[in-house]
């Protein structure tokens, strides 16, 4: 019987520069689509594939990252006191249970590889989902996220599991990419992967779109690996060699995925997520309407 994915790193220790000075003084993951920080949203989508503890990687300046998972006896009694119920359910919905959130600091910006392998003793000896805070994901026709949908897939096969998504063949020079093996559609044996290849070079046009399940062993690996491109300790590296012995599968997520580190999916992220509300949806078109586009 394969061993339940419980735990989920999120590495949220990156300085956010593409967004300053929006970013000086709030984390980057604090950001909001629509009414939710960028992390709720990917917290929600961890907590509806079943995880159940959250190592949350920080840095320097983070700390209002633990706040936000903690209980606000302030506001809590504000609220109360001026009979705002509903804020007060809203808010206790989006508490994690007592001992869920777990924080570890990452000293130095040495890369994503780095900062999962802060999280080592956290995890211990058992697969774990890795979730990375910039993106935000909206359900396609399945009907869930993309890290339940590789859940499902970890369930089906074991070992370790990657979501993908398309891109154009000019774009692949910018990403961690995927080679393709034995192919059933949604799921597919993966056979290589290589980050940011010279273009020209990229086995396919699937790139790793930020929601892993990984065993254990790719810590022994992170901890030896030699720094990669951009002098950094890259994850891909870590996991090509620990594909050597174990082997991967991707997953096609049949959803949307947005890119909340860059402005232009950030602004698409707001805007999606703000049309598919019933309370804002339609009043939204309305105003898009009556812009000059």
């Amino acid at each position: 019987m394969r061993k339940p994915i419980r735990k989920a790193v999120l590495p949220v220790a990156g300085l956010g520069t593409r967004f300053l000075p929006a970013t000086k003084a709030v984390p980057k993951e604090m950001l909001t689509v629509v009414d939710r920080p960028i992390l709720q949203h990917v917290v929600d989508e961890a907590r509806a594939a079943g995880i159940e503890k959250f190592i949350f990687v920080t840095g320097r300046n983070k700390g209002v990252i633990e706040d936000h998972f903690d209980i606000a006896y302030e506001l809590d009694d504000t609220l109360r006191r001026r009979g705002k119920l509903q804020q007060i359910e809203a808010l206790k919905a989006d508490m994690l249970p007592e001992g869920a959130a777990m924080f570890t600091r990452q000293q130095a910006p040495l890369g994503l590889g780095h900062a999962v392998w802060c999280a080592r003793d956290l995890v211990g000896r058992e697969p774990f989902a890795l979730l990375l805070p910039d993106m935000v994901t909206s359900a396609g026709p399945r009907g869930d996220q993309c890290l339940a949908q590789c859940v499902e897939v970890y369930e089906r096969f074991g070992g370790n599991v990657v979501a993908v998504e398309e891109v154009s063949p000019e774009e692949t020079q910018y990403y961690g990419i995927v080679g393709i093996g034995e192919d059933e559609g949604h799921a597919f044996e993966i056979n290589g992967m290589v980050e940011k290849p010279p273009k020209g070079t990229a086995p396919s046009n699937l790139i790793i779109s930020g929601r892993y399940i990984l065993q254990p062993e790719i810590f022994d690996f992170l901890e030896n690996v030699e720094k990669g491109f951009g002098g950094e300790i890259q994850l891909t590296d870590g996991m090509i060699e620990l594909a050597k012995r174990q082997f991967f599968h991707g997953v096609r997520f049949d959803g949307r995925s947005y890119d909340c580190g860059s402005k232009l999916g950030f602004l698409n992220a707001n805007i999606a997520f703000a049309l598919m509300r019933e309370d804002l949806g339609p009043q939204l078109r309305a105003e898009l309407k009556k812009l000059d586009l």
